[in-house]
């Protein structure tokens, strides 16, 4: 398929008394079109984020990256030096679920106002920590496909208290596909294991993908840890995800 023409633009999305910022790749055209919220790394909706939103709209998807950071960090955008690396941890350990899912149902909301995107059946796509992020919000009942990578932390982390995100697995009602790099220190493949037992266990709709030779950040053309093979792989299955699942419903 032919990818479309896009328009692209900065945008508020009102959140009761806050205005998230975020960044808003649409197809060109009437519409009818699934929505998707990308969800960012650690560093911000930044120029990686900003491409992976537009290659989505080019699929044919109303895509929108709200700033996950803006309640502690608003305008936050940073590279992938050590100090960036630092920066992003910290205002990572200042996020809290609650506020996150509300933040992303926002998202989810602003884009059910735009008179191009279809109302119902809504897909998620994160990264890094947004890929813990993305997991978590896969149990937003508007989300019907997660696309999950290299999420550090879902099985022993709380966001601002509380169990491990893992154990709100029961509560994702769509589709989900995790990915892994077998190379990645910051997520044990003990933990992948217990992602997908979890995912079998409650009987969500799920794949889990392991990529041999794959670090953390495998598929961010900006670091070096980007594995191209990788990264083409995973997008394939990306983009079958939310065509089964979004469009060909």
């Amino acid at each position: 398929m032919a990818m479309v023409e896009i328009q692209t633009s900065h945008v508020n999305i009102p959140n009761t008394e806050l205005q998230i910022p975020a960044y808003l790749a649409m197809p060109v055209g009437e519409g009818g079109y699934p929505g998707i919220i990308v969800i960012q790394e650690i560093f911000g909706v930044n120029e990686h984020i900003r491409d992976v939103t537009e290659r989505i709209a080019k699929e044919g998807y109303a895509a929108i990256a709200p700033a996950i950071f803006h309640r502690v960090a608003p305008n936050f955008e940073v590279g992938y030096s050590p100090q960036d690396l630092e920066l992003g941890r910290k205002y990572k350990q200042q996020t809290k679920a609650t506020e996150l899912l509300s933040d992303i149902q926002a998202a989810i909301d602003y884009l059910k106002d735009q008179p191009q995107v279809r109302k119902d059946g809504f897909g998620c796509i994160g990264f890094c920590f947004g890929g813990h992020v993305a997991y978590l919000a896969a149990t937003l009942q508007d989300i019907q496909a997660t696309a999950s990578f290299y999420g550090a932390g879902i099985t022993s982390q709380t966001l601002g208290g509380g169990s491990p995100t893992v154990t709100r697995t029961p509560e994702i009602s769509g589709t989900i596909y995790a990915f892994f790099g077998m190379e990645d220190a910051s997520i044990p493949q003990t933990d992948v294991d217990q992602i997908e037992a979890e995912l079998k266990k409650y009987q969500v709709s799920h794949k889990i993908f392991r990529y041999a030779q794959a670090d953390h950040g495998f598929f961010c053309d900006r670091r070096a840890s980007y594995h191209p093979e990788a990264a083409a792989d995973a997008w394939e299955h990306v983009k079958q995800l939310f065509q089964q699942h979004l469009k060909e419903v």
